[in-house]
């Protein structure tokens, strides 16, 4: 892989081994002889592959008549042999790892032992929450406004490999459904979380999603419950309908926050896109959506940037902007409360 070169969402781009678990074989002890002994019975030495079952040691006993034997439990490498505890140490075989391009683009830049950074212009959707790992699929805008519950009976064979766009929320039937015709990403407003506790089998953590062993990955872009989709999101996707996208549902709200998102590159022969990205600064006019309650999920345009500190409910003194809802309402949140939105 080089700088400049053309890659797809499937294209490997790194490759690596994960080292292979070490397995313990008691030689002496399955032999009932002294582990100083084990070197004599034999049958392999370090750096040997072996196979499930193959002979690693034998003794002979009654004039060569009873043999006494030790198998391998599995396939991999001789890597150690003890003369002190009479074991050998069998390291299984390494796993194969890929790493995909996971979206179409140039290669901008090689990391020495650890990836590639991949560029492209295209538009990105960040949502609240998220679980299940990097997909790509075609876009299928299934809702018809942001306020409709996307449920299991609009769902078909025909969304197999598709990315589904509700509106306020996807149901957990819905999500089974989905998950079992090969339905590749769900994106919606909101989900109850009962719900998609059913879906995954267990309780979510504080930690990082995106390792769920399920077969789709879910986005909703205000949280959690019926909550419907921004109308700008819900325009956006509509605007995007049948285009291929990317799209993670890894999640962190900790430090290092990282949210779920979808990307729809643009390729070279279309002209612009429409699309949104986070920037670095605020600034009167910047579009912005909240974050945190009581006007979580909101879009608002900032009216004032006032430069004093102000103290909020929880006791402590923070910056805080002011902004315009798009009911026209002024509101007062602190900056940390925000992301920002870019149209272009």
């Amino acid at each position: 892989m080089h700088v400049g070169d053309a890659v797809h969402p499937n294209d490997v781009v790194a490759r690596a081994s994960l080292p292979g678990f070490m397995q313990t074989v008691k030689v002496s002890v399955q032999l009932s002889i002294e582990p100083a002994d084990v070197q004599a019975t034999l049958q392999v030495k370090i750096g040997d592959r072996v196979e499930r079952d193959q002979l690693l040691a034998v003794t002979k006993s009654l004039f060569g008549l009873l043999k006494t034997e030790v198998k391998s439990p599995i396939a991999g490498t001789v890597e150690t042999i003890s003369s002190i505890t009479g074991n050998v140490g069998i390291r299984m075989l390494p796993t194969p790892v890929d790493l995909s391009a996971y979206l179409e683009g140039n290669v901008a830049e090689v990391l020495d032992r650890e990836g590639v950074v991949i560029e492209a212009e295209g538009a990105l959707i960040q949502g609240i929450f998220g679980v299940g790992g990097e997909r790509t699929g075609q876009i299928a805008v299934i809702s018809k406004s942001p306020d409709d519950v996307l449920g299991a009976d609009q769902i078909s064979a025909d969304h197999k490999g598709k990315i589904l766009v509700g509106g306020k929320n996807v149901t957990g039937d819905a999500l089974r459904k989905a998950a079992g015709l090969g339905v590749v990403g769900v994106i919606a407003g909101g989900v109850v979380d009962k719900e998609l506790i059913d879906f995954l089998g267990y309780d979510i953590g504080v930690a990082i999603t995106g390792q769920e062993n399920i077969t789709l990955s879910l986005m909703v872009t205000e949280g959690f419950g019926s909550i419907a989709m921004a109308q700008r999101t819900f325009d956006l996707l509509r605007d995007l309908n049948g285009k291929s996208a990317s799209m993670n549902g890894a999640t962190q709200i900790r430090a290092g926050v990282i949210r779920p998102e979808i990307i729809v590159p643009r390729p070279a022969s279309e002209g612009a896109i429409t699309g949104t990205h986070s920037v670095d600064t605020l600034e009167v006019g910047t579009s912005i959506r909240i974050i945190r309650e009581p006007y979580f999920g909101r879009l608002a345009t900032v009216t004032g940037l006032p430069s004093e500190l102000v103290k909020v409910d929880s006791g402590t003194s923070v910056r805080v902007l002011t902004a315009r809802l798009q009911d026209g309402s002024q509101v007062t949140v602190p900056r940390a409360n925000v992301e920002i939105i870019k149209t272009g």
